[in-house]
């Protein structure tokens, strides 16, 4: 088996089908289709059986996994360690952050990248989803959570109190929240991952079981945009709730642990010339900006 079998065979395994596997290779699904067959002819094996509800690895497949992962690994750290090398300030940097820090603060500093050093292309992915650094789904992630992985480096960008805000045409309709009253007679709009957390949501220590839900966002960008509108009360870094113009709630009171920011990247590729001239402008932006 070879690297690209390899490829192939991971693709298939995690993505369940053909088309998906396809798709993630960005190849078309009769190549992967096709590649696949003479894979398992090659071994003379069948890696996988194939059914209504997908592909899953025979006894065959499953003795394959753990070298074909390997070799994943391999490659990986052989692009890495070369790439680290590289002293041309032009190709692409993988970067992945949120919708809000990409808005705020990623995109500025693209902007200025791209006027020093014009061959560089920055390739942005903005989810909340952790992408791999090892295995090179991004070269430079902003994260609002510090990994802990080896091999990885970590820098903190900002460190924020979070706070309660809501909009004066928000509170010209409702009035204030009493304290001790967990909103009660109160319209909110909660981050979701706030409430899959496994714990009774707050927001600054506050219960909301005394309020009413009417917004849940998958993102930070979502929250802002819905307290700014006047659909409830939020909570938000209290930076970015001054910046957006809301009134603060309780400006005494915040959540417990502060909004954190971390730039993230793999040791082996920090010290290329295009990921350390892109992580210098965001690290300036936040600086400015913080």
């Amino acid at each position: 088996m070879n690297w690209d079998d390899a490829r192939i065979f991971l693709a298939v395994h995690r993505e369940g089908t053909l088309r998906a596997a396809a798709r993630a290779l960005n190849l078309d699904q009769a190549t992967v289709g096709r590649r696949l067959a003479a894979l398992e002819h090659g071994l003379s094996a069948a890696l996988f059986v194939r059914s209504t509800k997908g592909y899953t690895l025979t006894p065959a497949g499953k003795l394959a996994l753990a070298p074909a992962e390997w070799m994943e690994r391999a490659a990986h750290d052989l692009t890495r360690q070369t790439q680290g090398l590289d002293k041309r300030l032009a190709g692409e940097v993988k970067v992945t952050t949120t919708d809000a820090l990409a808005l705020e603060f990623v995109i500025p500093s693209i902007e200025r990248l791209h006027a020093k050093h014009p061959d560089v292309c920055v390739h942005l992915s903005t989810s909340t989803q952790l992408l791999n650094l090892a295995k090179r789904e991004a070269d430079i992630a902003v994260r609002t959570v510090r990994p802990h992985n080896p091999g990885l480096v970590a820098r903190q960008l900002a460190s924020w109190p979070t706070g309660i805000f809501a909009s004066e045409s928000y509170l010209d309709r409702h009035g204030l929240p009493e304290e001790g009253t967990a909103f009660a007679g109160h319209d909110l709009v909660v981050y979701q991952p706030y409430l899959e957390a496994g714990r009774p949501p707050t927001f600054a220590g506050e219960p909301l079981h005394g309020g009413r839900i009417v917004g849940r966002f998958d993102s930070n960008l979502s929250v802002r945009a819905a307290i700014k509108a006047g659909i409830g009360l939020g909570e938000l870094p209290a930076s970015m709730g001054a910046r957006d113009g809301l009134i603060r709630i309780w400006p005494l009171r915040t959540r417990e642990a502060p909004y954190e920011v971390w730039l993230v990247t793999h040791e082996d590729l920090r010290r290329t010339a295009r990921i350390r001239a892109t992580i210098d402008e965001i690290v300036q932006t936040f600086q400015m900006r913080a």
